[in-house]
């Protein structure tokens, strides 16, 4: 009697050998990827020690206590608390706070930027995507270092200053006449319903507060702010409620083939909560404003209230969103062309328009073909970001790689933290994209 292998039943079993690690394919692949660990601990063993004793030659050690030191600078752009006498490691989350506010609003933005430009360079019209196409070569083939410096420049040397808003005395007395004709107005005015004010400073803007706020704590140095935290805790469950309610109402449309009603429970859901939670706490808003006597002439040399918004930050985020947009253009048109004909040429045989085509059945399809790409285009522009130093943006590259290193000498020390912090948010951006992904694409039955 054999068994299955075709060896007797009685057969004795072969004992392990050495030399199997080597010549049974079963050990190989084990035995090679242990030899390559091994020689790469070694290797980096070796680096380690090699840099540890060229510090100790040099009387330098490896040592973090410079981020408890008083950084003694001043960050402009800041989106919590602090001053030059906070310490080297609260600059370092200044700065890491900026870089991810330009990330993610870059993100947002180029993707936006990305797919309508995409969309629009495939239109049957040949100025639409004529001027698509000439958008898209113009800055894929220009360094984003030019273009940076370009936008700051054209942001803050076009602008007016800020006295360009002030009401001076004769203004006031030409406004005392009942003849309008004879008024005379300042040099410039502000936008949105007198809430916004384009300087060469910068962007002035009107500043949410709220009358009753919820409070705050601090961890490990940095500030918890209750009411936001509740804010953006209303705002998620919102959009989980409302995501909810979308699928029952897909669940009824199998059952019965009619759709029920959502859009206004949608906007019920989406709006009541946060608009309630914020009146309750005394939201308004605070207008940047020239400071005036009683005759109402504006006196000092800026604006008071609201907050200024750099113009480092905006040309940087706008490079950004418009380059990164360009790429991501390239990827979406690609993703669009993967797609079958015969899937838009069946949704025009069924009466569906082209924009509902697009919208219903070409776009959900090349997101397949879209993200993974999508993917280094995002890590691609976070990464990006350190190029604001060019223009006086102090953000992760500005602060822990520029004006700390300077003023610590810690030169290994701030760029090790420097590549970890662009690793983790490089692998948590990844991660992110990664499970999107996995959301949609093709599942097999």
């Amino acid at each position: 009697m054999t068994l299955a292998t075709g060896m007797p039943a009685g057969a004795p079993k072969e004992g392990f050998r050495l030399s199997m690690l080597i010549y049974d394919t079963r050990f190989r692949a084990i035995t090679i990827q242990v030899v390559v660990l091994i020689a790469f601990l070694l290797l980096v063993g070796w680096l380690v020690d090699n840099t540890i004793q060229n510090l100790a030659a040099k009387d330098k050690n490896i040592d973090f206590g410079f981020l408890w030191v008083r950084a003694g600078y001043d960050i402009e752009q800041q989106l919590i608390p602090y001053t030059n006498d906070s310490v080297h490691g609260r600059a370092v989350i200044i700065g890491l706070l900026n870089t991810l506010l330009v990330a993610f609003f870059g993100c947002i933005f180029a993707t936006i930027i990305g797919v309508l430009a995409g969309v629009l360079r495939l239109s049957k019209n040949w100025l639409v995507s004529g001027l698509m196409t000439i958008y898209v070569e113009t800055f894929r083939n220009v360094p984003l270092l030019l273009w940076i410096i370009l936008v700051f420049v054209v942001t803050s040397e076009t602008q007016p200053q800020p006295n360009a808003f002030k009401i001076t005395q004769a203004m006031v007395d030409s406004y005392a006449t009942e003849d309008t004709s004879d008024d005379i107005y300042p040099e410039a005015s502000k936008m949105l319903f007198g809430t916004v004010a384009l300087t060469n400073r910068g962007t002035y803007m009107a500043a949410p507060l709220l009358s009753r706020p919820l409070g705050g704590t601090e961890v490990a140095s940095i500030p918890a702010n209750f009411s936001v935290l509740a804010t953006l805790a209303v705002i998620i469950g919102s959009v989980l409620t409302n995501r909810a309610l979308l699928r029952r109402a897909r669940l009824v449309q199998e059952d019965t083939g009619l759709r029920p009603t959502t859009w206004w429970k949608s906007l019920l859901i989406l709006f009541a909560p946060v608009v309630l939670l914020l009146v309750a706490m005394g939201f308004h808003l605070e207008i940047p404003v020239f400071p005036s006597n009683e005759a109402g002439v504006s006196t000092g040399f800026n604006f008071q209230g609201g907050f200024l918004v750099q113009h480092s930050f905006t040309a940087l985020l706008i490079a950004l969103s418009l380059y990164t947009g360009a790429f991501i253009a390239e990827i979406v048109r690609a993703g669009i062309l993967a797609i079958s004909h015969g899937q838009t040429e069946a949704a025009f045989a069924l009466g569906l328009r082209p924009g509902r085509t697009m919208n219903l059945i070409v776009l959900p399809q090349a997101l397949r073909v879209i993200i993974p790409p999508l993917i280094s285009q995002f890590l691609n522009l976070t990464k990006n970001t350190s190029l604001g130093i060019a223009v006086s943006y102090l953000d992760l590259r500005g602060t822990l790689g520029g004006i700390t290193l300077n003023q610590t000498g810690r030169e290994l020390e701030c760029m090790l933290l420097m590549m970890l912090t662009y690793l983790i948010i490089s692998l948590l951006i990844s991660s992110l994209m990664n499970v999107y992904n996995n959301a949609v694409k093709l599942k097999e039955r």
